[in-house]
């Protein structure tokens, strides 16, 4: 029994979300466009992500005045070029797979589709050329890139010590919002309308830009109380900077002590690793797992 591994995992969820075709060209193709399993797919993959920086690069570069001005000639048909490449690959995409109305309404359907469709749009219609902007929805693709087991398992270690630790951070958050608030009516009533706090939700945003060490200094407070409550707020707001990162940090801590506790234990029998820390029995073989962190 081979173990599943995310990279896998996924190919197998988008072979029963779309549809694999079972031989023939659609099947070679299929394999070489969804399968990173394959060596042909990774390099379709590499391929295809170079070319979707190459193309937010053009992007950019003409949305800089000199560079469009010296260079517009050529950006316009790289442009093109780039449009006709995501055309074709979104073509055979839909061709390859056997329910392609399904993966034309998937995210990565739809962001596929964008990635060509404004420029069309902006053909057709000039007043439509800002949307080629939308292309930048192909940095998501980035992930198609990094197949790799170890990003996909640290990527679900955060989640996890982000879901685990969500209701710390929301009991935080709480409390920092009754701080704002509080300090905010106390700099409506010590400093005014006369220094700019016109109101208690101006004291607020002052209160919310300080705390966060932000102090864009729009509004800056002028008399000796209000500046006195301003170098509170700012040293208070350095060690609230620490609490959100502590928790989450504790949380990803445990969670890879407990991944390398799984990690570390071995069926001594089919030698199978990665065995739950909690578990009596091998989950390959279904041998005993003596003496091996057994919980009692």
């Amino acid at each position: 029994m081979v173990q599943e591994t995310p990279s896998t995992k996924r190919d197998h969820d988008i072979a029963e979300a779309f549809g694999r075709p079972e031989q023939g060209w659609r099947r070679s193709l299929y394999a070489v466009m969804f399968e990173t399993g394959t060596s042909a797919g990774r390099r379709f993959d590499q391929l295809l992500f170079v070319v979707i920086l190459a193309s937010l690069a053009v992007v950019m570069a003409d949305s800089v005045a000199f560079l469009s001005q010296r260079l517009g000639g050529l950006f316009g048909p790289l442009e093109w070029a780039f449009t006709v490449l995501f055309t074709i690959e979104y073509v055979l995409r839909l061709l390859c797979v056997r329910r392609p109305l399904r993966y034309a309404m998937s995210f990565y359907g739809v962001v596929d589709l964008l990635a060509f469709l404004p420029t069309y749009a902006a053909l057709l219609t000039p007043s439509l050329a800002f949307l080629i902007g939308i292309r930048v929805l192909r940095l998501l693709r980035i992930f198609r890139v990094f197949k790799l087991r170890l990003f996909t398992e640290e990527y679900l270690m955060m989640a996890r010590a982000l879901r685990a630790s969500s209701r710390k951070i929301m009991v935080f958050l709480s409390v920092v919002l009754l701080i704002v608030l509080v300090m905010g009516t106390v700099m409506y009533v010590v400093e005014g309308p006369r220094y700019g706090f016109t109101s208690i939700p101006v004291g607020v945003y002052w209160a919310i830009s300080t705390i966060a060490t932000v102090g864009f200094g729009d509004i800056t407070p002028h008399t000796a109380l209000g500046r006195l409550i301003a170098s509170v707020m700012m040293l208070l707001g350095w060690g609230i900077l620490a609490v959100p990162t502590g928790i989450v940090t504790m949380e990803m801590t445990l969670a890879e002590s407990a991944r390398r506790r799984a990690a570390a234990r071995t069926c001594q029998v089919c030698l199978t690793p990665g065995q739950d820390h909690d578990a009596n029995y091998c989950k390959h073989c279904g041998a005993e797992l003596a003496g091996q962190g057994r919980e009692a």
